[in-house]
């Protein structure tokens, strides 16, 4: 029982890392250059524990990051829970990959999110529509995969039993 408490405050912990990450004032040149933080966070998580951190986490997760951002409410919740849905059917065969393995299907998974996430601002009216500059924040967050695989592993081996 007690594991399963320092669980959760170990993810929101680092969630909430991620979400200060995530809104940490950039020059202007580097803001399509950000890792998506908290997608990377939710990421791991989910394919870590994917019976004690799923679906509801991840959407709780995007919800927060939509206040935070000031975004349409349910586009990162939507987002969040798509990227767990793939690593929650795809997590046995995740964990046999090395870190530099898992950056080509981070950098595929965050692409996905990325375009969907501009889709959708797009159709909301949010946003009208760019470039594809938008898109090179998946090449960061796929570069920085295994740096923060390995830290939230050591803290997961530090404090959770699983």
């Amino acid at each position: 029982m007690r594991s399963r408490s320092y669980t959760y405050w170990i993810v929101a912990l680092s969630l909430f890392f991620a979400y200060l990450l995530a809104i940490f004032p950039l020059p202007g040149w580097s803001l399509n250059w950000r890792p998506e933080w908290v997608l990377l966070v939710v990421f791991y998580w989910t394919m870590a524990l994917p019976y004690r951190i799923g679906l509801g986490v991840s959407w709780l997760a995007g919800i927060l990051l939509d206040v935070i951002e000031g975004g349409t409410l349910g586009v990162n919740a939507l987002m969040l829970m798509l990227v767990a849905y793939i690593a929650l059917s795809t997590h046995q065969r995740l964990r046999m990959y090395t870190p530099i393995q898992q950056s080509g299907v981070v950098f595929l998974v965050s692409l996905f999110a990325l375009m969907l996430t501009h889709w959708l601002e797009v159709l909301s009216g949010l946003i009208v529509a760019t470039g594809p500059s938008y898109l090179l924040a998946a090449l960061t967050s796929a570069a920085i995969w295994p740096g923060l695989f390995s830290l939230l592993h050591s803290v997961r081996r530090g404090f959770i039993n699983s």
